[in-house]
């Protein structure tokens, strides 16, 4: 059986030293208390026989509330992550307001073994950030996505 897989859109915005990527801090009790490398791409994992593309959209609309930007879709190709996931990524300009994003949730088991449910977002905050910055903030797995945007945008 093939690993896990994920589609997700990085958004940028800007040109030269001004270029900025869209991030959502990951929601939930494992990352509250976390900010480096807690940070990635709107994505989510692929339905069965899913085109990645269409997951990646629908993905991004389930995590931040809004829809996936027009624009051109340019292919920024996969990684994987340390566990094994692997996550295809596509760059898109685009400018969205962070204070717009009304986001998805997820249910689980918390406190551990506690047999209670509870319900936490995909993402607790979404931000632009430099290119620096978000090589600081962005999930290590994820680092390749940022080097192919600078290769694509020739800067």
């Amino acid at each position: 059986m093939a690993g896990k897989r994920s589609a997700g859109l990085l958004l940028h915005r800007g040109r030269g030293e001004a270029v900025e990527v869209l991030l959502g801090h990951m929601g939930g009790p494992f990352w509250a208390k976390k900010d480096a490398a807690a940070w990635s791409l709107p994505k989510g994992e692929l339905d069965p026989d899913e085109p990645p593309e269409k997951a990646a959209r629908r993905e991004f609309e389930e995590e931040l509330g809004l829809p996936a930007p027009e624009g051109e879709y340019v292919p920024l190709g996969e990684v994987k992550q340390s566990g094994g996931k692997a996550v295809t990524a596509w760059a898109v300009e685009a400018d969205l307001d962070p204070a717009s994003v009304v986001p998805g949730t997820f249910t689980m088991e918390w406190p551990p073994r506690s047999g209670r449910q509870q319900e936490f977002p995909e993402v607790d905050r979404v931000a632009w950030f430099s290119l620096d910055v978000a090589r600081e903030k962005l999930v290590k797995g994820q680092l390749p996505f940022l080097d192919r945007l600078v290769a694509l945008l020739g800067e």
